[in-house]
């Protein structure tokens, strides 16, 4: 077969034979996606929710158009006709793209695990705790497999150039080393690395787990390697050093449960009629889709100098809905306590003595 080439390109001019080489090369790479890709896309089809195809097609699609000409194109080099030089250089070229490609490739289903994993324990369901947790670790996992495959696929391109011979040994051979001189010069990084592993494992906080922190409410809404970025209530980001975590103390709401128990406080004056407003709270929680039917209390918790604090406590399935049965329970209770006992709302009293007058 290779002689055959060789004899074909021997009669064609050097260039054109290099130019139909490359053209090959393509049209041979976008011929083999043309056809593996619909027969992939028709198994994704035919599967109704997660479908491995599916996410193979939407995490390799950009990338095979590149790979499988490198390939093709890699395989026909000793039949190119440059001079030695140039066939060097486009040899080496190819060498460097190809290990790129193969690191995105380990990179691309390193992603389709984690589709699959992230179908295979899906958050979004009411009681998520166990689901949360192992997408905490698969996230962080994920970000540090992805750096390593980056530091050692620029080692092995450094490898291959002989000048850079050196720089490549010393970046896979002095990994300790320059831990320990990143750890003198940076220690707050490395302590933030550290440190997430210590929360990806041991897991103070999880991916979506409701938090209060500097005294905002708010989401865990990503965990990187070195920091974490919470979503608080009104769409703000408070970016947090994952160190931070390990330090100060928070309110996880959600640590053992995605359950929650909400709480009202209501002031009133002593002469609102207790039962009646625990009899409302219950008909108000009767029934309404926020409530899960199996806390709802209402308790006279403190006797203050002019006011008497009433605690509603009802649960809920997650902290969510919590929130949002806190404000309906909220403006519900005080609507009734104005229309019913508007005598009864929070007042001062103040006490003419006539005798004196």
């Amino acid at each position: 077969m290779n002689e055959e080439l060789i004899r074909i390109s021997e009669d064609l001019p050097a260039w054109l034979w290099n130019v139909l080489l490359i053209l090959f090369a393509i049209l041979l790479g976008i011929a083999i996606k043309v056809v593996l890709i619909p027969l992939v896309r028709k198994e994704a089809i035919a599967q109704s929710s997660y479908s491995l195809f599916r996410s193979f097609i939407r995490r390799f699609n950009r990338l095979l158009s590149i790979l499988i000409p490198l390939l093709v194109f890699n395989s026909l080099l000793p039949v190119a006709r440059f001079n030695a030089q140039a066939l060097l250089i486009a040899a080496k070229i190819t060498e460097v793209l190809l290990i790129v490609c193969f690191a995105m490739v380990f990179i691309k289903s390193i992603n389709v695990l984690e589709d699959y994993l992230y179908h295979r324990f899906d958050i979004n369901k009411e009681n998520n705790l166990r689901e949360r947790k192992i997408q905490t670790q698969i996230v962080f996992i994920r970000k540090l497999l992805v750096a390593v495959i980056i530091v050692f696929s620029i080692a092995i391109i450094l490898l291959s150039f002989d000048n850079m011979r050196k720089i490549g040994a010393g970046l896979l051979t002095g990994v300790v080393i320059g831990g320990i001189i990143i750890g003198f010069a940076a220690q707050k990084s490395l302590g933030n690395l550290l440190a997430g592993f210590q929360i990806a494992f041991t897991q103070p906080i999880r991916l979506d787990d409701v938090l209060i922190v500097e005294g905002e409410w708010g989401k865990v809404e990503e965990i990187n390697l070195t920091y974490v970025v919470v979503n608080i209530w009104d769409k703000r980001r408070l970016v947090l050093p994952i160190q931070y975590f390990i330090d100060k103390p928070f309110q996880n709401w959600t640590r053992t449960t995605a359950e929650i128990l909400g709480t009202v406080f209501i002031y009133t004056d002593f002469t609102v009629p207790v039962q009646q407003l625990r009899d409302k709270l219950t008909s108000l929680l009767n029934g309404h889709t926020l409530w899960d039917g199996q806390v709802a209390v209402l308790q006279v918790t403190e006797l203050k100098e002019r006011t008497m604090e009433l605690r509603c406590l009802m649960s809920c399935r997650n902290a969510g809905q919590a929130f949002d049965l806190r404000c309906y329970i909220r403006e519900q209770m005080i609507e009734y306590i104005r229309t019913s006992f508007p005598e009864s709302l929070s007042k001062t009293r103040v006490v003419f003595d006539n005798n004196h007058s």
